[in-house]
């Protein structure tokens, strides 16, 4: 069995060593890998529906595909790369480790983006296939090395988390800007390998700093190398089996024999993902063998899970409609340059960076008056927060009607998209660590995923029906929609408490 030892030495950080912002020298490597990795995915999702609904002809071609097909597949991706973070940190876990699955996902994700990078539809989808894969193995895995740095655990391991988050924000801010830059003023294919070389860069970085890791993300079990050899065999022999399955489906599909649009696809995925998670809460609560309190705990994270989808469905719209709308509605032009519309897709993380202190500040001040909003009140205000920024671009899109507006209507809405953000997305996973039956933490964890995922395969189903309406009666719909649930999540925030026992 590979152990696990908390000494400074083991973790790669010498008395001698220099330190991160006085953090272990390790956490610079998962940093900037993670900075890396949102570059490249928040680079390449800036150009993603502006290119699949680009036309065919022209000095920069894209895929000349209809909003609602184009929405669909944007909705299946971002889906898909939450869904598979879950057997992702199964395989670190159980085979490979965290650091292995890390590294070998990076250069998966790179290899979609250089498939991106190929003016064909075949090369197109294959790499959107390739990152929905390798994020999966890296998304999931390199948070949790991030906490095999601190096993003490404590104050330090959560200013660790804060400084790694801010590289992800880092990344998501620069990648739609020189990605859209490339993608859209010259050739998308050439923004699409400006993510793949980013991915590189991070990778690079990583196996050269593999020495300050420690040990931490090696793979820690008590199988013997047969056994673990023979579990390797059996997952991927399954996994094979699924993939050949699902590549028959798809072929199936592609020539008519199944006779479904995308539209119908990502639809059928998002109503099985309800029913399968209604079936297994429902289990959990009936035949889980957990006490009263532990069943309304259930309940709860059942409760939250649904408000997070609902405003993920909202907020992920920021790659697809609202991305058209900035593209479509919104006057670029400054001094006489046509600015890029991926170039917005940076203002969120431009505003998390700079509230994000601000907000953990005020969460404190509040709690040592102990006026500190709980859970489920954080959880409303965060939907009231997405409600008001749909409002504003609703608002901003009846203005659009008679000419492109201002691209100040997109900043103020993402504004308030971060204020609902970071009240409600920051203590999803701290609720979900806190109200979770003992071992059933990381089921628990992997359903936050889950709602997440399907979220994002909502937003792009919703975005699909800019084809039947009006954007200011879409946007409007969603702020109406957001809105409601926000009220109604305010209005039984009392309930809720009680139920979760008063966790905050």
């Amino acid at each position: 069995m590979d152990t696990y030892n908390s000494n400074t030495e083991t973790l790669g950080q010498s008395s001698t060593e220099k330190t991160f912002f006085g953090q272990p020298r390790g956490l610079s490597i998962l940093f900037y890998t993670e900075m890396w990795e949102r570059f490249s995915y928040y680079g390449m999702r800036a150009l993603l529906i502006l290119f699949m609904t680009a036309s065919t002809t022209g000095e920069n071609p894209g895929l000349g595909l209809d909003v609602g097909s184009a929405s669909a597949v944007y909705g299946l991706y971002t889906a898909l790369v939450y869904l598979l973070a879950l057997p992702g940190g199964w395989i670190a876990d159980n085979l490979w480790g965290q650091r292995k699955a890390v590294y070998v996902g990076g250069w998966i994700i790179a290899a979609g983006h250089f498939s991106m990078a190929f003016s064909s539809v075949p090369s197109f989808y294959l790499g959107l296939l390739l990152i929905i894969v390798g994020t999966g193995f890296l998304k999931p895995n390199i948070s949790v090395m991030v906490g095999d740095l601190y096993p003490d655990g404590g104050a330090s391991r959560d200013a660790g988390f804060s400084i790694f988050y801010t590289g992800i924000n880092i990344g998501a801010l620069i990648g739609p800007i020189l990605c859209s830059f490339l993608g859209e003023d010259y050739n998308w294919h050439l923004g699409f390998a400006l993510a793949g070389i980013g991915m590189i860069f991070g990778l690079i970085q990583f196996r050269a700093g593999i020495p300050h890791l420690g040990e931490a993300g090696l793979l820690k079990t008590t199988l013997s190398k047969q056994d673990l050899t023979k579990k390797s065999r059996s997952f991927w022999s399954g996994s094979i089996c699924f993939v050949g399955l699902l590549a028959v489906f798809s072929y199936s599909v592609g020539i008519g024999l199944i006779p479904l649009s995308l539209t119908q696809i990502a639809t059928g995925l998002g109503t099985a993902i309800l029913i399968i998670v209604a079936l297994y809460f429902a289990y959990l609560i009936t035949l889980g063998g957990h006490n009263t309190e532990e069943k309304k705990r259930l309940l709860v994270i059942l409760w939250l899970f649904l408000l997070s989808a609902i405003f993920w469905s909202g907020f992920e719209q920021a790659g697809s409609s609202l991305n058209l709308f900035a593209q479509n509605l919104t006057d670029r032009n400054v001094f006489g340059w046509l600015m890029p519309a991926g170039f917005l897709q940076s203002v969120n993380s431009a505003f998390i960076i700079i509230f994000s202190p601000i907000f953990a500040s005020l969460w404190l001040w509040l709690a040592s008056r102990k006026a500190n909003p709980s859970i489920p009140v954080k959880f409303g205000l965060g939907l009231l927060g997405l409600s008001a920024g749909f409002f504003v671009i609703a608002w901003g899109a009846v203005n659009a009607s008679l000419s492109p507006v201002s691209p100040a209507w997109l900043v103020v809405m993402y504004f308030f998209f971060t204020v609902g953000e970071l009240a409600l997305s920051p203590v999803g996973l701290s609720s979900i660590t806190k109200l979770a039956p003992a071992g059933r933490v990381g089921q628990m964890m992997g359903i936050w995923f889950v709602a997440t995922a399907l979220g994002n395969l909502f937003a792009g189903l919703v975005a699909g029906n800019l084809e039947t309406l009006e954007p200011f009666e879409l946007f409007r719909s969603v702020a109406m929609t957001t809105g409601a649930f926000g009220l109604l999540a305010l209005a039984v925030s009392r309930t809720v408490d009680k139920m979760s026992g008063n966790i905050n």
